[in-house]
């Protein structure tokens, strides 16, 4: 038995398997909708059932509660249709526009970018065009079959030969995947990875100004984004904001400034929360994204892209549409979700 699913106002339909939720149904047959985790955990993929009925998985109350529940709005990755329905969905225009794929990977370098952060080269397979979006995430498919999922933090048409993204894995104490990378992964490893994911990329047919927001790892996509405008020569004012606790968590601090000043409006910012005196800090202080309400108190025309930790992200949109006027689909966002945070720990 199988159901029908129309987004809108887009008015897309696709097909749902019994048993299948609705994000990946519309994952499998290229329907573009947004999305970040997969796993009911950052209430990306939060929509309004307009009709019919859902069974809903288990999933974060923060990503969508009981009050929105009874609402009507539903968690599209979690949401398995009972009846043909009809879902209000933002549509997003090339979420879904490249194939997913499973694929052998080797481990080209590993580089200990900061005491806990790992930068992994990984070889693509010669004989794979790898097609994504700057922004978008692949996923480790682990022996238990446990999945670990990583932004890209390489603009596609970098890949290099051999071809090879770049990862940026913060260690979790005690993560299954992180543990292994951080004390046994060695050279030459092979692994199983699956991808693209995500509808995190550039809206790249507007001229708003941009303000790029990342919280630790959550730079490597966003990255990946500033390699996509340097190759595109995508020339819209632009400053990225990097947060850490410490100096030391702005382990491409390098890069980033050798970016600003290679692009003429790219400005970055760099924010320390927790410095000690011996870090010799100067510059910002305080959480990231009240740096950028500071300087941005009217965010009215701008495009914002957010990527790191779910607190850091979740703050950063309802500060900036209640605060700042951002308009709410002008945010987009990437929270980096770990397995402590899908299952309700931590």
């Amino acid at each position: 038995m199988s159901f029908t699913v129309t987004i809108v106002p887009a008015e897309r339909s696709f097909t749902v398997d019994r048993d299948e939720p609705i994000l990946a149904a519309a994952i499998r047959q290229g329907v573009g909708m947004p999305y970040g985790c997969r796993d009911g955990a950052c209430g990306s993929c939060k929509s309004k059932l307009v009709q019919g009925r859902v069974i809903h998985g288990a999933h974060q109350a923060k990503a969508l509660s009981e009050a929105e529940e009874q609402a009507g709005y539903i968690l599209a990755c979690c949401a398995t249709p009972q009846t043909d329905c009809t879902v209000e969905a933002r549509s997003v225009p090339g979420a879904g526009e490249f194939p997913i794929v499973k694929m052998p990977t080797r481990v080209l370098a590993i580089e200990r970018a900061a005491p806990d952060v790992a930068v992994l080269r990984m070889q693509l397979p010669a004989n794979l065009n790898l097609q994504y979006r700057a922004g978008q995430y692949v996923e480790f498919i682990l022996r238990d079959g446990a999945r670990r999922s990583y932004s890209m933090a390489t603009s596609p048409a970098r890949l290099g030969s051999p071809p090879a993204i770049e990862l940026h894995v913060r260690h979790m104490p005690g993560g299954k995947f992180t543990d292994h990378v951080f004390s046994a992964m060695k050279e030459k490893e092979i692994l199983r990875m699956e991808g693209p994911f995500g509808s995190f990329f550039l809206r790249e047919d507007g001229d708003k100004p941009i303000v790029l927001l990342a919280s630790g790892t959550g730079f490597a996509p966003i990255k990946a984004l500033i390699e996509r405008m340097q190759d595109q020569g995508i020339d819209r004012d632009t400053v990225l904001y990097w947060g850490g606790r410490r100096p030391q968590d702005l382990y491409r601090d390098a890069w980033c400034r050798e970016a600003a000043a290679t692009m003429p409006r790219l400005r970055y910012v760099p924010v320390i929360s927790d410095a000690l005196p011996e870090d010799g800090w100067s510059g910002r202080s305080g959480f990231v994204h009240r740096a950028v309400m500071e300087d941005y108190p009217d965010l009215s025309q701008h495009q914002v892209y957010a990527c790191g930790a779910p607190i850091v992200v979740d703050s950063a949109r309802r500060d900036f549409v209640r605060q700042c006027g951002l308009p709410d689909d002008e945010f987009y966002a990437d929270s980096f979700t770990s397995e402590a945070d899908k299952h309700g720990a931590g």
